[in-house]
């Protein structure tokens, strides 16, 4: 995790990349996601059928990769003087590429936008996904983060 003691020290850091640990995205994972969300495609949730389906075996759901930023990607900058960060939105997601079962993801943020604001301190961070020895990303998001002042 980035601390900085200033908002300067922030806006000095923009363009700076940092790399989550790699986890893996497992069949019981993308089961308990479904089973969150009441999505259960066969292309996610029946390895049988999935094994003959265009994929070759169960996939991610998009969703799910992209409901991993908060573990991976979020919380990763601390900044002094704040007393809490909050999710502010996404702009342009997209998917480009399926995350088959048991591959292992990352979060690279590249940290492109810090916005003094009236309610804090605005910060834009554009987060790709990763999936080992894979070229293609998962996910590609722009990540808004608030931090309030205390």
């Amino acid at each position: 995790m980035a601390h900085f003691t200033s908002v300067d020290e922030l806006e000095a850091a923009i363009g700076q990349r940092e790399a989550s640990e790699w986890i893996t995205i497992d069949q019981e994972r993308i089961n308990r996601f479904a089973d969150a969300t009441d999505d259960h495609q066969w292309i996610h949730t029946d390895p049988v059928r999935a094994a003959a389906g265009p994929f070759g075996g169960t996939i991610a759901h998009g969703y799910l990769v992209l409901s991993l930023l908060p573990a991976l990607a979020s919380g990763r900058i601390g900044l002094e003087g704040t007393v809490m960060g909050i999710n502010y939105g996404l702009d342009r997601v997209r998917f480009p590429h399926p995350v088959p079962v048991d591959s292992r993801v990352r979060a690279v943020s590249e940290l492109v936008k810090v916005e003094r604001t009236g309610a804090g301190i605005r910060v834009t961070s554009t987060v790709t996904m990763e999936i080992e020895a894979v070229d293609k990303p998962a996910a590609v998001a722009e990540s808004i983060s608030l931090y309030v002042l205390g």
